[in-house]
């Protein structure tokens, strides 16, 4: 099991990375998926907004992203934690118990990413991202 931090931007995510990788002296992702090669396709505005990059950093892995230009982009809803894991009925379990009085923003489904992956803003107004590990 791991738990990773993912942060959201507002079409700025690779001045962000750039700003975090000098300040914290580590490098770059050398690859950084953008909306346009999404394979799922994605809204002309947002072909060039950044859709995933890992940077490690103290550790662990450091998300980075850009919020499609039709969500709303609210800061302070801008870090989630991400944990993966490997067995599917103990996401499940997760996902279910985190979602009781909370509100599910993407259900428990495959997506080009991920065999099992959801996302839950739970009781206490975290937001949480499951996905399967490999």
């Amino acid at each position: 099991m791991s738990l990773d931090v993912f942060f959201s931007f507002n079409g700025n995510c690779r001045k962000a990375m750039e700003f975090y990788a000098n300040v914290f002296g580590v490098k770059m992702p050398e690859q950084i998926m953008t909306y346009g090669e999404n394979p799922e396709g994605a809204a002309e505005q947002d072909k060039d907004r950044v859709l995933y990059a890992c940077m490690p950093m103290f550790g662990m892995n450091v998300m980075f992203c850009d919020v499609p230009s039709d969500e709303e982009y609210i800061v302070g809803n801008n870090i989630t934690l991400t944990i993966g894991i490997s067995n599917a009925e103990e996401i499940k379990r997760i996902f279910r118990d985190l979602s009781e009085d909370g509100e599910v923003y993407m259900p428990l489904d495959k997506t080009f990413f991920s065999e099992l992956f959801g996302m839950v803003r739970d009781r206490f107004g975290v937001i949480w991202q499951l996905s399967k590990a490999v």
